[in-house]
């Protein structure tokens, strides 16, 4: 990864992008993509959108990424001055008391989730609150000195930062899937500078922690596009608590990991394994019996079908403000897209021929 492929990441990285507040990381985001895309514009919910321009008779191929985070949400300001909170997407209650966390309101306020300490409780009837009960202290004294900082709707999330750990391996929080977005703009500036003849569209979608709803407004919106690669990460198996019982195994540093099954269109699949041996890239295979739990699920069903693949990023510690990745899994995610982009310009039609056996 070059000096400024990490930059870009790491003030992605650093800018927060809570589901449905997600206008500065995109902001980030549509300005490093500016530099060599052809064009860049976005919709009114801020989905950002860069094409690179190819032949007029080669494909069109979108690779996406997700650019919100979870998070949480101010909904009552209680009179002793603490702010009660909802979640944003599938915020985790079991990580979430004790931790440092920002308001971003006008001007960012610093708190803390609510911890009673150890000493004034029965650890033998502790339990997870649900993060509608827990609650964020932000110094203040009463509900009119914390209203003189915060207000109702103001999003929160941790104030965790980015760590550099061992080796190539990072954590931070958000990187579910700010990772995603990052490989996106990444894979169209090799592809752009591979000059590919396909037309590739680089996406970061916004609010998919919500339930994929930027993937279905782009879906819908983006034509002409012949097929999406979906960039998200997924769940790897190698640290000592994941019960991989249920679990496929993949492993952080070894590579994308490609998915077959429900969404995951097989001339994509076979297009991207390919693409991956000829490029010298290893994969990881994971399979998908009913639905990704990715952008790929919005995509496929939009405009009657269109074909789609989710291709992933192996994630520790998924919804934790302590996400880790292996960045060399992150730079071959960007070069398997270029990859594919580049090798899709030599299909014809992503269609399954089901008449291919028959007289």
């Amino acid at each position: 990864m070059n000096d400024s492929s990490r930059a870009f990441l790491d003030d992605l990285l650093a800018t927060p992008s809570p589901s449905g507040f997600e206008t500065a990381s995109q902001r980030v985001w549509a300005d490093y993509v500016a530099e060599f895309a052809d064009e860049v514009f976005t919709d009114a919910y801020g989905n950002a959108v860069a094409v690179h321009e190819g032949a007029s008779d080669a494909p069109t191929i979108a690779v996406t990424g997700h650019g919100d985070e979870i998070g949480f949400i101010v909904r009552d300001v209680l009179e002793e001055g603490f702010l009660r909170i909802a979640p944003i997407g599938g915020s985790d209650r079991t990580v979430s008391k004790g931790q440092h966390v920002t308001v971003h309101a006008d001007d960012p306020v610093q708190g803390v989730v609510g911890q009673t300490a150890i000493h004034l409780r029965d650890p033998s009837d502790d339990e997870y609150e649900e993060i509608t009960g827990q609650f964020v202290d932000i110094g203040a004294t009463d509900a009119d000195e914390a209203l003189d900082h915060v207000e109702i709707g103001d999003p929160v999330t941790f104030s965790t930062g980015l760590e550099s750990l061992v080796g190539d391996r990072i954590a931070a929080r958000g990187i579910d899937n700010r990772t995603g977005s990052w490989a996106a703009a990444e894979g169209l500036r090799r592809a752009a500078s591979a000059d590919v003849d396909a037309t590739v569209y680089a996406v970061s979608t916004v609010q998919e922690e919500l339930g994929l709803r930027g993937a279905r407004m782009v879906g819908f919106d983006l034509e002409p596009v012949d097929a999406f690669v979906a960039v998200d990460v997924t769940h790897a198996t190698d640290n000592p608590d994941v019960d991989t019982e249920h679990q496929g195994p993949v492993e952080l540093g070894a590579g994308p990991v490609v998915t077959r099954g429900s969404a995951n269109h097989p001339v994509l699949v076979d297009l991207a394994r390919d693409a991956a041996t000829d490029a010298g890239i290893d994969v990881q295979i994971q399979a998908a019996g009913s639905r990704t739990g990715t952008d790929a699920d919005a995509f496929y069903t939009a405009r009657g079908g269109v074909p789609s693949l989710n291709v992933s990023i192996p994630n520790r510690y998924m919804h934790t403000p302590v996400e880790v990745v292996d960045t060399t899994d992150l730079d071959d995610v960007a070069d398997l897209l270029a990859a594919i982009a580049d090798a899709s310009g030599t299909i014809d039609s992503f269609s399954v021929d089901i008449r291919t056996d028959l007289p």
